[in-house]
């Protein structure tokens, strides 16, 4: 059946069994708690096919003609509130969930099963025939955490392309959208308390083309935001997919956006703050937030806003590559670590990750961070984004905090895809479809009972090389949807796994990516408007390709 991510189980109906047939007349009977589900089941496959799929209520003579979805509770104690069991026989397509999120799932599952042009937005042939094979399918996630991050921080993606990205996590069975907000390039989210973050953080002058290595520069300004209704927006239809929103917001490191903005959040003692614009280059930049009340209430703000747009439980922090130099030369940052009884800089960025740990907690939400959160001590309810390799995941887990699994050898897919000089901005390691789909999350270092503290696993976008969405597109796919079955089917040890099956299956995959328009890389390597100039003088520079094989961290 080539499916992706390859289901538990799945076997014919019944030895010689045809196919369940959809048509004019086929009708959905959405049971209590279905209702969205049926919903996009009308939009996005009633579009593709033109098929109506009325609701059954009152429709005479559809008795053996139905799409029936239906929560159930034996399923939600076998597979979990997201397995789901597929039933297809002479009389109706049979979908149940153990939860609503379940039931999406498995339609999920039928719309793969209807063939690639079930994903487009118009029917090609009004009088194409369309059907369903008879079969029974159950499946369930293998981890109830998988996600992608998305920076629109270093290159901005409109909403529109948000809102694709969420239709297309939701085509792989991926759950969560890791939104990275801000960062020193630009704010993207709006906070009516302080208006100068997208008044005057949101927008850079100029934009460094290539790695930070390069001398070749965009000489336009680039920005853009997000209103709080768009935010609410891509919140609701997120929900409506069964995806949650996870929402950054990068302190106190990765801020020279919101210090451009507001001048005091940064160390004034140090530095002329005022001088400050909006980054227009890649890197680690040393303008950091002052460890001051005045930036805590900034940001008690900032998440109190936050909280009203986004229902998520985890709120991410970042954390991550707080460079300290200018608080060793503050006199304001190190009487406050006097003034604390901390031991140095480190202590000092984990006292104030620890304040917004306690903030969160106390509105019912969870803080969430990079690993390097771990440094200097860490919360007892604070969860890591693994991301340096898996020693953070392994320090966090032994250590009883939650962690996402996403190290960057294995999961970012900014890295190049090939080692080829046609591939476009070169990045990072070569990490092949078949390397992504080896990548295994759950070391074998945990025990059982710390294993159970990996939350699950996400892939990670970093835009810095990437102007376009046809630059993400391809950076993204194929190797989303080897991750996504990683994330979601239970696979044998990595060197076991059937690399061949999966991309037998892929083939017609790749069709399915075709009707959604995805600008993937193709398996022969890049099309010619993707291709790399060959490197010489100016552009040589451009990327940045680390030779050899990542290394096991």
């Amino acid at each position: 059946m080539d499916l992706i991510p390859d289901p538990r189980r799945a076997w014919p109906a019944q030895p010689g069994a045809g196919v369940f047939p959809l048509d004019g007349e086929t009708v959905i009977e959405a049971q209590p708690g279905t209702e969205g589900v049926a919903r996009w089941f009308r939009t996005a496959v009633g579009t593709a096919t033109g098929l109506p799929f009325a609701d059954d209520a009152g429709v005479v003579g559809a008795e053996d003609n139905r799409i029936v979805l239906g929560i159930s509770p034996d399923i939600a104690r076998e597979l979990g509130p997201e397995g789901y069991r597929i039933s297809v026989d002479a009389e109706a397509i049979r979908i149940e969930g153990g939860a609503a999120a379940g039931v999406f799932w498995g339609a999920q599952t039928v719309r793969q099963l209807l063939g690639p042009d079930a994903y487009r937005r118009a029917p090609l042939d009004p009088a194409r025939a369309w059907s369903v094979p008879m079969t029974l399918i159950e499946d369930a996630p293998r981890f109830g955490w998988r996600g992608l991050m998305l920076d629109v921080s270093r290159h901005f993606m409109p909403k529109d392309g948000v809102l694709r990205y969420l239709d297309l996590l939701a085509a792989h069975k991926l759950n969560v959208f890791h939104f990275h907000l801000t960062d020193d390039q630009g704010w993207r989210v709006e906070i009516k308390k302080h208006p100068r973050l997208t008044e005057v953080g949101s927008w850079r002058s100029r934009t460094k083309w290539g790695h930070r290595a390069s001398e070749l520069w965009e000489e336009k300004p680039h920005g853009g935001y997000y209103t709080q209704d768009d935010i609410r927006e891509i919140v609701a239809y997120a929900a409506e997919r069964h995806i949650t929103v996870v929402p950054e917001i990068d302190i106190p490191g990765h801020s020279q956006a919101a210090i451009a903005a507001y001048p005091e959040l940064g160390n004034t003692d140090v530095i002329d703050t005022t001088s400050l614009t909006v980054w227009d280059t890649w890197g680690v930049t040393a303008n950091v937030l002052a460890p001051t009340d005045n930036t805590l209430r900034f940001y008690e703000d900032v998440f109190e806003e936050l909280l009203t747009l986004f229902p998520s439980t985890f709120i991410h922090v970042g954390g991550d590559e707080c460079v300290k130099d200018q608080w060793k030369e503050s006199p304001a940052a190190q009487a406050r670590i006097a003034e604390l009884g901390l031991a140095d800089e480190d202590e000092l960025q984990s006292w104030f990750i620890r304040h917004f740990d306690r903030w969160l907690a106390e509105r019912g939400r969870r803080l969430i961070g990079w690993d390097e959160i771990l440094e200097g001590g860490l919360a007892p309810g604070a969860a890591v984004s693994s991301w340096r390799g898996y020693a953070g995941g392994i320090a966090a887990a032994k250590a009883g905090h939650d962690v996402v699994m996403c190290p960057e050898q294995q999961v970012y897919l900014d890295h190049r895809q090939a080692a080829g000089d046609d591939e476009p901005m070169p990045i990072g390691y070569v990490r092949t479809l078949e390397d992504v789909y080896r990548f295994e999350p759950l070391p074998p270092e945990l025990t059982e009972e710390e294993a159970a503290h990996v939350l699950g696993t996400q892939a990670n976008v970093w835009t810095e090389v990437m102007h376009d969405s046809s630059r993400v597109d391809y950076q993204v796919f194929p190797r989303l949807a080897a991750f996504a079955e990683v994330a979601w089917s239970d696979l044998p040890a990595p060197a076991e796994r059937d690399v061949a099956d999966f991309e037998q299956r892929m083939t017609e995959h790749y069709r399915r990516l075709d009707a959604l328009g995805v600008e993937y890389r193709p398996p022969g390597g890049p099309l010619p408007w993707q291709r790399r100039p060959a490197p010489n003088g100016d552009n040589a520079s451009l990327g940045r390709p680390i030779e050899g094989a990542p290394p096991n961290v």
